[in-house]
């Protein structure tokens, strides 16, 4: 696929990006919302609290994202199903999480916290993720990518599409999983907001939900016309490259000419997210400069260069397959979503759950 240069960047490109990074950025950290923390505490602590955070901001993108492709604001477009490179990345992703101590979100929105651990987490990211698009990770990535299943006669084939392409399909489908959101949600009584320093659980994930479909609209309107949504690990890619080669590289979504160099709008949407982080840690009082040891900033930077490669393999990170994607209902994102959960169950299971039942 050719690259696509739109003409020279201008002021509603940079800031509308830098507008929806912030606002995610600003709830993540008010809300303390981290998806590896989310999938992590189901089994070690047997806390469901964050991941039905994630689920409500999943629910309200299906609906939302699905209504406004519907009648014609944005324009969704499912992932292809790369049934090797999606569940084998989602699986490394996850195990990436644990080992970085966060997610593609997670990190990038602790470096506006103060934390140098996230900062260094969040630079093997950057790296893992420019070097896997066309660098010594590119053979790997290429040859796993090389594999791509059609369902119901498409690549990019969605839940519903297996019984039929029709609306009423498509809607009866997406009820039964809103539905089923709905329920498993209202167990942790929603409603019951108490006093607290920062965001309550749905609050967090209600907000984080409208943000995302936002996003979407926003991307389309301002940044080329592609309803990009919110991701981490495709624009830290192309942030790499236009560093230091100048050029996003971007083969899938619009670049523009700024100065001597391209750009992408989710380039600014990645920026984006550390400063409206930093907002709520001034406000919260929560900001302060934070120095890991050593050896956990060399462990967490080896973990983030695994999520940068295993996310652009995957075809995304905990935000971009796991709320852009899967409220596409694409099958290819939800079964990256699914990997990731079981490998960040792996590797809590080896670095929590294992040494602590072997010193009872």
């Amino acid at each position: 696929m050719e690259e696509k240069i739109l003409q020279a960047v201008t002021l509603d490109f940079i800031l509308t990006g830098l507008l929806c990074g912030a606002l995610l950025g600003f709830v993540l950290q008010r809300g303390r919302l981290c998806m590896n923390s989310a999938f992590r505490d189901i089994i070690f602590m047997k806390d469901f609290i964050m991941f039905r955070a994630f689920l409500l901001a999943l629910g309200v993108m299906i609906v939302g994202a699905n209504y406004l492709n519907d009648i014609g604001i944005i324009e969704l477009k499912p992932q292809s199903f790369y049934p090797l490179a999606n569940i084998i990345g989602g699986y490394l992703f996850g195990i990436g999480m644990v080992i970085a101590g966060g997610c593609g979100s997670g990190v990038t929105y602790r470096i506006g916290e103060g934390s140098i651990g996230a900062v260094s987490a969040f630079l093997g990211f950057f790296l893992g993720a420019g070097l896997t698009i066309e660098g010594v990770l590119s053979p790997l990535y290429r040859a796993l990518r090389s594999v791509k299943l059609e369902i119901a006669g498409k690549a990019n084939a969605t839940l519903w599409e297996p019984f039929g392409d029709t609306m009423t399909i498509k809607w009866a489908v997406i009820a039964i999983v809103t539905v089923g959101i709905l329920l498993f949600i209202l167990k942790a009584k929603p409603f019951s907001f108490g006093k607290q320093k920062g965001f309550y659980w749905s609050i967090t994930g209600a907000l984080v939900g409208l943000i995302g479909i936002f996003t979407f609209w926003a991307s389309q309107n301002w940044g080329g016309g592609f309803a990009r949504g919110m991701n981490f690990t495709t624009p830290t890619a192309e942030l790499f490259y236009t560093i230091f080669n100048n050029n996003a590289k971007s083969m899938f979504f619009p670049m523009v000419q700024m100065g001597p160099v391209t750009v992408t709008w989710a380039e600014f949407f990645v920026i984006g997210t550390p400063i409206g982080a930093l907002i709520s840690a001034k406000i919260l009082k929560e900001f302060s400069w934070k120095w890991p040891p050593t050896k956990e900033a060399l462990t967490v930077f080896a973990g983030g260069v695994l999520m940068g490669f295993s996310g652009i393999t995957g075809g995304g990170c905990n935000i971009g397959q796991g709320l852009t994607g899967v409220c596409t209902l694409s099958i290819g994102s939800i079964s990256a979503l699914i990997a990731m959960i079981l490998g960040n169950w792996t590797m809590v299971y080896f670095k929590f759950i294992r040494p602590m039942n072997d010193m009872e």
